[in-house]
């Protein structure tokens, strides 16, 4: 071969294994957003626990499970589930719910190592056997070392706590949401880096400065509720570091193309759902505990309510798994939708590509236009159906069943429409 000519192909290999390299550091695989919300930052009183998932497992149900001390409510892959006994956030019959996000700066791994490979196991035995933060601290000090977790584990339970945990392989951090010490504003988020980690290092930044951005205007007034985070998070087209937000119509036609590129958004190609479970006062029952839903990409998503009482017979069907759709049916229906967003499909990388007109237009019809009057009617029916539940200081098994058909049968029609 001419020196030339290798000289040529040596160029055209590391251009490879640089646009390799990018990529991977581009798309990091878990990028989850997350808070855990103080009842003093809320309008009810009520601790929050909020994550946006991002996986590559995209098709996920709601898992009911008869654990071993307690039942819950999970989400968990469609893949290989029950055989894997993991979840990835959910909530028990003693209202205590879990979550957590993959941190990439406490743990050193080795080559070939997963990286948080215990995750989402902890999550699914922590909600079988904990009743209480304490309850989860106790677990994690007696699992063996090195426990194969890295996360940022975020907890709420029914006395109150609130708690974001920072863990490696053998030790945690404990940040309390009640403590105006670690959260002056009553707050904690978390995306994919953790404070006792290495500076700097981890992914995430721009959407955690995001997050901190909308949940510190909205605990000034304590006004940090389910449908904000959904509506302003969880759906955020706002990146700060741009200093844009697709939402003021800049980006659509006729000023734009109509498309742009889909970095650093909470909302983003890899995110299979988004969970807000709202917890109960110091006093109230646990069955109270309500865990809003959205399967999907959420700006193609609805949210549901939903409890684990009853969990065994009557957890809607549109959140259950369902053969025809290897996941749950409103898992598979955004993802449909969501699909179309992301149509670009000429060579690789192209994921990136967001067709922002089929989700917002100026003429009000787009997917995530068309949905959010459906989700506000979800809302609209479930307040009172609830605050007649916290009056009565118990769950109404027959009222819930009746508002399960009712919503599912509302949402089904708002997705046939599209």
């Amino acid at each position: 071969m001419k020196p030339n000519t290798m000289k040529q192909l040596q160029r055209i290999l590391l251009g490879c294994i640089g646009c390799l390299v990018l990529a991977s550091l581009g798309s990091v695989s878990q990028a989850c957003t997350s808070a855990v919300v103080s009842g003093k930052a809320t309008p009810d009183g009520r601790p929050l626990l909020w994550k946006n998932r991002d996986t590559d497992f995209l098709r996920n149900h709601i898992a009911y499970v008869k654990g071993e001390k307690y039942d819950f409510i999970a989400n968990v892959n469609s893949v290989n589930y029950p055989a894997q006994k993991e979840a990835w956030m959910g909530t028990n019959s003693a209202g205590f719910a879990l979550m957590n996000t993959q941190s990439y700066n406490l743990v050193d791994v080795k080559d070939g190592e997963e990286r948080g490979a215990a995750n989402g196991r902890v999550i699914y035995r922590a909600l079988e056997v904990c009743a209480t933060v304490e309850d989860f601290c106790h677990l994690l000090d007696t699992i063996a070392k090195p426990s194969l977790i890295e996360a940022n584990f975020g907890v709420i339970d029914a006395q109150g706590g609130a708690l974001m945990l920072e863990v490696d392989y053998d030790k945690y951090v404990v940040y309390d949401a009640n403590n105006p010490k670690d959260a002056p504003y009553g707050y904690i988020a978390r995306t994919n880096f953790s404070f006792a980690g290495a500076v700097n290092q981890g992914a995430g930044y721009v959407r955690y400065m995001e997050a901190e951005r909308v949940l510190m205007k909205a605990s000034a007034t304590g006004g940090i509720t389910p449908q904000l985070i959904f509506n302003d998070l969880s759906r955020s087209f706002h990146n700060c570091m741009l200093e844009v937000d697709l939402k003021d119509g800049d980006f659509n036609r006729p000023k734009g193309s109509g498309w742009f590129v889909d970095q650093d958004f909470i909302a983003r190609s890899s995110t299979s759902s988004s969970i807000v479970v709202q917890g109960v006062k110091k006093g109230e029952k646990a069955e109270l505990t309500t865990m809003w839903t959205i399967l999907g990409y959420p700006p193609t998503g609805v949210a549901l309510p939903l409890w684990v009482k009853g969990g065994d017979t009557l957890l809607p069907a549109l959140m259950q798994f369902d053969k025809e759709y290897a996941a749950a049916p409103l898992s598979d229906w955004s993802l449909r939708l969501a699909d179309d967003v992301f149509g670009y499909k000429q060579g690789m990388g192209t994921r990136r590509y967001l067709h922002w007109e089929k989700l917002y237009d100026a003429a009000g019809c787009g997917y995530m236009q068309r949905l959010a009057p459906v989700e506000a009617e979800v809302f609209r029916r479930t307040t009172p159906v609830l605050k007649n539940w916290y009056a009565k200081g118990k769950v109404d098994v027959k009222e819930m069943q009746t508002l399960y058909n009712e919503l599912e049968e509302m949402v089904r029609k708002g997705y046939t429409d599209l």
